[in-house]
């Protein structure tokens, strides 16, 4: 388990642990050109998250083993990226999530693990504890330990019918997936999300106002620019509030309030202004507030949705081409455009005072070789 930074600091860690703030921009280019490089290798892929993915490798095998092809598909991620990374083989999803594992824990695997055959399958099912299984998290492994399943193997072995008397169909998904029945299909269009959240912890504790109206329309902005890049309008704006459960001589206070539009948007500043009217209602004096979030929820497609008669806040006039424009630069690379609300200094941001240089995001951050 992880642990927070400061309480590492205090503590001491040994002279050659590097540490570094969060770097998103980075990672997101990182991801993109991996996932970039696997698309180019693979007749089909699934982008599971930021740093996972799922191929398909049907007919591979009529040309190479499908070992060598993961290393193939290895060494040519760490060219283009530098990253070094696991790749498990097999069947199914499940098993492939094993696999991968297995090439990330054990070195003479060379990070490379292939599960095709059902020998190697049932072998490394046996070594594996059964809380290492894909979706089997701490409540499900003690239930399951309970019933004397304690490895993958036994979950894999174990009834269909107790698995799913016991859990649900997806545990029963699950443990015939072990067994090599596919259940799960390769998603090669990633599904539309269902709400979209921008959530930070605060550089220092905001104890003003003017500090969290500027942080809510801030999160608003952002949270209405991903939306967009969704091509979704949403009607439901929720913002949360919270100091932190764990200060000392502190009475912990969390909250929080939407606002349900007549009327879907996407425009930001009908989000940034359904997002401090709800901020307005939650906010206390006296409270040392440690981290806040905007969420967007209740989506409809472009022009799915319908006006409303009756709606105070119709939408804007070209606010399509407006947020359209914002947009194109603040991606340029030119310049930003920002909402007055959202302050110019932003002292209530994350500090982020060990970040690593955006290498490939930002020409003034390109190494310099002398």
């Amino acid at each position: 388990m992880g642990e927070p930074y400061f309480k590492f600091k205090e503590k001491g860690y040994p002279s050659r642990v590097y540490v570094f703030s969060s770097n998103y921009a980075l990672y997101a280019d990182l991801s993109s050109r991996v996932m970039q490089t696997l698309t180019d290798l693979a007749p089909a892929i699934e982008i599971y998250s930021i740093d996972e993915a799922f191929v398909n490798v049907s007919g591979v095998s009529n040309c190479i083993s499908l070992e060598a092809f993961g290393h193939q598909m290895r060494t040519q991620v760490f060219k283009n990226t530098g990253l070094s990374v696991g790749v498990g083989i097999a069947p199914t999803k499940t098993l492939a999530k094993l696999a991968n594992y297995a090439a990330k824990r054990w070195s003479a695997t060379g990070g490379v693990v292939d599960l095709s055959d059902r020998g190697r399958q049932r072998k490394l099912l046996a070594k594996v504890p059964v809380e290492e299984v894909w979706g089997v998290g701490r409540r499900i492994t003690k239930k399951l330990n309970a019933m004397g399943i304690t490895t993958a193997l036994e979950l894999a072995e174990a009834s269909s019918w107790v698995i799913r008397k016991h859990f649900n169909v997806v545990m029963e998904r699950t443990a015939r997936e072990l067994r090599g029945e596919p259940c799960l299909d390769l998603e090669e269009f990633t599904p539309t999300k269902q709400q979209i959240i921008c959530s930070r912890s605060f550089g220092h504790r905001i104890t003003q106002y003017e500090e969290m109206h500027q942080a809510i329309c801030a999160y608003a902005e952002r949270a209405a620019e991903k939306l967009r890049g969704e091509h979704q309008y949403c009607r439901f704006i929720s913002v949360f509030v919270r100091t932190s459960p764990h200060a000392d001589n502190e009475i912990y206070y969390g909250n929080q309030a939407s606002v349900t539009l007549m009327t879907p948007t996407n425009d930001s500043r009908d989000i940034i202004r359904a997002a401090t009217e709800a901020l307005g209602r939650i906010w206390l004096d006296g409270y040392r507030y440690m981290k806040a979030g905007v969420m967007l929820a209740d989506f409809f497609s472009s022009g799915v949705a319908q006006l409303n008669l009756f709606d105070d806040n119709r939408p804007s006039a070209n606010s399509a081409a407006l947020m359209e424009t914002i947009d194109s630069l603040n991606h340029s690379g030119k310049g930003k455009i920002w909402f007055a609300g959202q302050g110019i200094e932003k002292a209530w941001a994350m500090k982020r005072e060990m970040l690593s240089p955006a290498y490939t995001t930002r020409y003034s951050d390109l190494p310099v070789a002398r």
